[in-house]
């Protein structure tokens, strides 16, 4: 009953201005649906704090084997598993823990991280299997053939929905911007 009166009321409102100004309506209104009963009073705010523990992920972060690099026997990246907060961005969560390094246990292994002077990454933007990785830090490749390119390619290609990866410097910038192929900025050059 009472919905009944609010929609009438409510049609009436709208209808008032359109009379006001000796103009009526074109079209048909349309009944809104209202609800059958109304509420007498709000629910109690539930104060139950909500649960912020969500499970952990495991991923997989690739490091570079100091030994099979030195002797030229690849391929150089291994991989390490490893346990970390949940993030709904995985390929994220592997560059994070990339860019943390390996652990001592890791080193003791041979393990290194291959960073070329950058110390992390501002953003990561995937679209269209492409990935796109802006890294912070400063390059400082001195003329190594074997860069952070490598490494970060390898984390980032064993994500099944990124088919290409193209690195950007410190100043934005990577040699192919476009298109569906690999790319790294000049200052990794040899």
């Amino acid at each position: 009953m009472i919905a009944r009166r609010l929609a009438a009321l409510l049609l009436l409102l709208c209808l008032a201005p359109l009379t006001a100004c000796g103009r009526t309506p074109t079209s048909t209104p349309v009944a809104s649906r209202a609800p059958t009963t109304a509420p007498t009073e709000l629910p109690a705010e539930d104060t139950t704090p909500l649960s912020t523990s969500l499970p952990p992920l495991e991923i997989v972060v690739y490091f570079t084997d100091s030994e099979r690099y030195a002797v030229g026997n690849p391929p150089f990246e291994v991989a390490v598993t490893r346990i970390v907060p949940f993030n709904p961005n995985p390929p994220a969560a592997v560059l994070s823990e990339f860019f943390v390094g390996p652990t001592a246990e890791e080193q003791a292994q041979g393990l290194v991280a291959i960073t070329s002077g950058f110390t992390g990454f501002s953003a990561l933007e995937i679209q269209d299997g492409i990935a796109r990785v802006y890294l912070t830090g400063t390059c400082l490749s001195n003329g190594a053939t074997y860069t952070v390119a490598q490494p970060l390619m390898t984390n980032l290609l064993q994500f099944p929905d990124i088919h290409y990866v193209k690195i950007y410097d410190e100043k934005g910038t990577t040699e192919q911007a476009t298109g569906p192929t690999n790319s790294i900025p000049v200052c990794l050059e040899p």
